[in-house]
């Protein structure tokens, strides 16, 4: 028996008698809105920003005792700033398109990753030695968004570090998915994706260095976008990527309706926006579209669940009886060793500070064995997937081993570069499993791979939602896209949304 079948046994019999929690049902439906509209609506005087942050507000007070995904909140002065956006509304001389373009999320609340800085609150990183830590200034992604007319809501939950697909940890505890409390929400972004799958916030904004947008997003059932590198500012996160680590690291839009992806990506990509052709829809039928169905059986990976499968194949299918798009079927050997590649470049980067000298929070170097047995009297402040990579981490260091993995890195770099071309798009899974349940992950610790593959590569993705599987839980895939080129996986994402409607709402709608 496979180490992956015994789980599945051993997790199923663990939550058997604990059908997990339900979320309260959604009875004001500004909630199920997208930011786009609810922006549209306070500028034509339909509704008040008040009246949708108190909204927002009352509903982060509903299920976050659930689900544990707001860490920190700023609701007086969130309110106050919406009747100072009403206040002047009433008494302005600018037209409606005029607000638009100059502030295009006027009066809209959002909620922001905790590990961005957001002046005067807390950012650990969910390191418990940076549990007093408090801010000084705002990241450029947080200025960028109030200038854009935006309210700051709350911050939102993270790993250790930001380094593991399940966001627990020592400072704030762990969060639960809104569509099984008994199943992840993903991470490192897991908070985030969580309090707007579950309406306690139109809009927001994760990292992604190994999958941290697109994994969260995936298992709540909402859109993430991984920019082209380099375009949206990084600044003001803890950790912070150096050197060529900044390659692979993206800041990017979280959220539940795909038309919030192209004005938020506007706004986050501010000088850079220029870059690329946000604005520009591409027809279907004008592009080249290739797929994958998984990593053709690593050793390292979970196969592919068949729903999932299903589900990319319901895609294949619609673009070619809708758009008269014909997919072509990829298979590529070298996505079978994603994994070495992918440590190899974290490695890669010698100034960087090593994950256990992070982990004492730049004081020194955390003794791996010793926090190993304070682990078993339930002394240790870290958890045990920080204690695991730090230990990989010191495996990770044979020069020869690492420069041959760098270059089958740029290799297959450039062959998905000649790929795609400027008019392709290949068709990827999010994960090889929907959302499982919670401390699975470290029996199948590095499925990471089918999102960090594209990290490597330094391609643009989205994450688009594709329903619900037979469990409840959400579906998905990655659209990627070459460099530059993000407006392609929006155009795709926002047709597959028509199709397959999007985000599902965990709740019940009265």
């Amino acid at each position: 028996m496979s180490l992956e079948a015994l789980s599945w046994i051993i997790f199923s019999i663990l939550y058997r008698s604990s059908p997990g929690k339900i979320l309260p049902p959604i009875r004001n439906l500004l909630l199920l809105e997208s930011a786009t509209s609810l922006s549209a609506k306070i500028r034509d005087r339909k509704v008040t920003s008040r009246e949708v942050v108190a909204a927002f507000i009352e509903r982060i007070k509903e299920i976050n005792p659930i689900l544990n995904c707001v860490v920190e909140t700023r609701f007086d002065e969130a309110l106050k700033e919406a009747e100072a956006i009403d206040s002047e509304l009433s008494n302005t001389s600018k037209d409606k398109d005029t607000l638009k373009r100059e502030t295009p999320f006027l009066g809209v609340p959002f909620s922001m990753k905790e590990c961005v800085q957001v002046k005067g609150f807390r950012q650990t990183s969910g390191l418990y030695a940076r549990r007093n830590f408090v801010a000084e200034e705002d990241a450029d992604v947080v200025r960028l968004l109030r200038q854009a007319g935006g309210i700051l809501l709350c911050t939102t939950n993270v790993p250790e570090l930001c380094m593991w697909w399940e966001t627990d940890n020592y400072v704030y505890g762990r969060s639960n998915n809104p569509y099984n409390t008994n199943c992840i929400t993903g991470g490192s972004s897991g908070g985030e994706a969580c309090v707007q799958a579950a309406c306690g916030a139109p809009m927001g904004v994760g990292s992604d260095i190994g999958g941290s947008i697109r994994m969260p997003a995936f298992f709540n059932g909402i859109f993430g976008h991984k920019g082209s590198m380099g375009i949206v500012s990084c600044e003001g996160q803890v950790p912070m990527a150096t050197g060529n680590l900044l390659k692979m690291l993206s800041t990017g839009p979280m959220c539940k309706h795909a038309a919030d992806l192209r004005p938020m990506l506007r706004v986050l990509a501010a000088n850079n926006a220029p870059l690329l052709d946000i604005d520009t829809k591409v027809r279907l039928q004008d592009m080249r579209v290739f797929y994958i169905e998984d990593d053709g059986g690593s050793c390292f990976t979970t196969p592919v669940q068949g729903e999932l499968r299903a589900a990319m194949r319901a895609v294949v299918s619609h673009l070619h009886l809708g758009h008269k798009v014909t997919a072509k079927k990829l298979e590529l050997k070298e996505l079978r060793n994603v994994y070495p590649m992918y440590m190899a470049m974290m490695g890669e980067e010698k100034e960087a500070p090593k994950f256990s000298e992070q982990l004492a929070n730049g004081k020194g170097s955390v003794s791996v064995w010793w926090e190993t047995l304070k682990l078993l009297v339930g002394q240790t402040k870290h958890t045990v997937p920080a204690l695991l990579l730090a230990t990989l981490e010191a495996s990770n260091n044979n020069d020869a081993a690492v420069a041959i993995q760098l270059q089958r890195a740029a290799a297959l770099r450039e062959k998905l570069k000649e790929i795609l071309g400027n008019d392709g798009v290949l068709l990827y899974p999010s994960h090889p499993t929907v959302a499982p349940y919670h401390h699975q992950p470290l029996f199948r610790s590095l499925n990471f791979v089918y999102t960090a593959l594209f990290n490597i590569t330094y391609l643009p993705v989205t994450q688009c939602p594709l329903g619900l599987s037979k469990a409840g839980l959400p579906m998905g895939l990655q659209i990627v896209a070459n460099n530059r080129k993000d407006h392609l996986c929006l155009s795709v994402a926002e047709e597959l949304e028509k199709a397959f409607g999007g985000w599902v709402c965990p709740s019940v709608v009265e």
